[in-house]
């Protein structure tokens, strides 16, 4: 697997919660929420850690986990028209199982502001912020994910799986601290199969092994 494209199926990315499972979630136990946030959870570090390149293609809406889902992607391709909230506290909820991302993709000075309101913004601002990447018209989308998933698939897989391991355990830490962390890792890298690859596919001017070509 080289690169995962999330995707809504309908007119919008991701709403939020669905109706028929919050009249469902108004009869749980807290034990019965406990399990079910634990689930929640569980799949978002499940997108997040994907070894591969996650794209997010956004059409319509993405409200409350569906900003979520945004922020675990590692590209975010927005329509113009799409809208943004972290929207939890206009339910009297909170936005708790996608905080750790969503605070590593848009800090904690945006946070506190929609976190806290839980007002909606648009593509422009989500992009301002650091959770969108790429904001194109709602005819073009597909054309620009596919752009990103052409870069994506030009990368070497192991470079890609290793590069993201590698971003949360250098975050917030002083260069000092990681010298050992990212010699090895820059080491372990280039004598790896696909290190020596692309040295030499480098030197001898022709893509490597694992380059998909463009159509």
């Amino acid at each position: 697997m080289r690169v995962v494209v999330l995707a809504g199926a309908g007119k919008v990315f991701s709403a939020g919660a669905d109706a028929a499972w919050m009249a469902k979630m108004a009869d749980y136990t807290r034990e019965d929420n406990l399990r079910d946030a634990r689930a929640g959870a569980e799949m978002f570090l499940a997108i997040n850690t994907v070894p591969a390149i996650v794209i997010g293609r956004i059409q319509g809406a993405a409200l409350g986990g569906g900003s979520g889902l945004a922020a675990v992607c590692d590209i975010v391709v927005a329509d113009a028209a799409a809208i943004f909230g972290f929207t939890e506290t206009k339910l009297g909820i909170l936005p708790a199982m996608i905080s750790p991302y969503v605070l590593q993709k848009i800090g904690a000075s945006a946070a506190r502001e929609l976190f806290l309101t839980g007002m909606r913004f648009d593509a422009k601002r989500a992009k301002t912020i650091g959770l969108v990447h790429s904001i194109v018209a709602a005819a073009d989308l597909d054309d620009a994910v596919e752009s990103f998933v052409r870069e994506s698939l030009s990368a070497s897989p192991t470079a890609v799986a290793r590069a993201k391991a590698l971003i949360p355990n250098v975050l917030g830490r002083s260069p000092a601290d990681v010298i050992d962390l990212t010699a090895d890792a820059i080491a372990t890298q280039r004598v790896s199969p696909e290190g020596q690859e692309g040295l030499k596919a480098f030197l001898e001017k022709r893509q490597p092994s694992w380059h998909v070509p463009t159509p």
